[in-house]
């Protein structure tokens, strides 16, 4: 699977790491930064990421800024994106089966190296769900195409 990665100043310090996780669960990276902890801002690299897996230049990605909710509301502004802010397992599954999520977000001042790996282990691992599931992502793409719902 191609993987994007991002992550602002404040997620740098986690970039080796999960760049080097998804090279171990043989996931091809896909770079979008930041290079070092200089300060950036985290729509730059939310928008950049999130843009490429919209236009299916990758498969998913992941981002990660100091509490992982800045990077979840930048992506989710582009048209196709399920971003999601996950801090367990049990939301990485569930984001995934139930929401069709494809753009992981995570906090780097709240997480640690090992539950990190984990989420996203889950995360990459957790089938999309089908039927009522379905329904509703469709639900969710008909908002996003300023669509009631209901109708």
């Amino acid at each position: 699977m191609r993987v994007g990665f991002g992550n602002d100043h404040r997620g740098f310090k986690t970039r080796e790491s999960i760049i080097g996780l998804l090279s171990h669960l043989g996931h091809e990276c896909i770079d979008f930064g930041s290079n070092s902890e200089d300060p950036v801002d985290y729509p730059d690299i939310a928008y950049a990421a999130s843009t490429a897996v919209a236009r299916n230049e990758i498969d998913r990605a992941i981002l990660v800024c100091s509490t992982g909710m800045g990077m979840c509301v930048a992506a989710n502004k582009v048209k196709g994106i399920r971003a999601t802010f996950c801090m367990d397992e049990m939301s990485a599954d569930i984001s995934r089966h139930h929401n069709h999520s494809n753009v992981l977000c995570l906090s780097a001042d709240i997480s640690n190296e090992n539950l990190m790996h984990k989420i996203i282990e889950t995360w990459l691992s957790a089938d999309i769900g089908g039927g009522r599931h379905e329904r509703r992502v469709n639900k969710i793409r008909e908002i996003e195409e300023g669509h009631d719902p209901r109708e």
